[in-house]
């Protein structure tokens, strides 16, 4: 989805900045960083930037993710989540592709999206 520079480069539709607090459920379109802090669930149709400083308590559904700060919650990610190096998960995750850089950190059940189940079962019975 995004390398830590192409983060930082990417359009951004919305911000919830560093000093904001929201309590509440937010859904929307578009691109929107998070520097603050959410209680509550998100619907968004588009990628969402977790930075540093954000936090979100509550479950998460949306394109793409990236995450370098905290998300106390389930995530459904449509294509890929991705957590930096200061990122922290604890939830479940369903995804399509997932990437964890070295000192990400992840706690919880991950599920991949379905990418020909039958084949991939069909290749490891062929193995044993």
């Amino acid at each position: 989805m995004f390398s830590k520079k192409e983060e930082h480069n990417k359009a951004i539709d919305s911000l919830i900045g560093e000093n904001i607090k929201i309590v509440g459920k937010i859904e929307g379109t578009g691109n929107i960083r998070v520097d603050g802090y959410i209680e509550g669930d998100m619907n968004y149709k588009g990628d969402i930037v977790i930075s540093n400083t954000g936090r979100v308590k509550g479950n998460i559904t949306c394109s793409n993710i990236s995450i370098s700060g905290i998300v106390n919650g389930n995530i459904v990610a449509d294509e890929k989540l991705t957590i930096l190096d200061s990122g922290k998960v604890i939830g479940d995750v369903e995804t399509n592709n997932i990437v964890i850089h070295d000192s990400g950190f992840f706690q919880g059940n991950c599920k991949m999206k379905d990418r020909n189940i039958e084949k991939i079962e069909e290749e490891l019975i062929s193995l044993e």
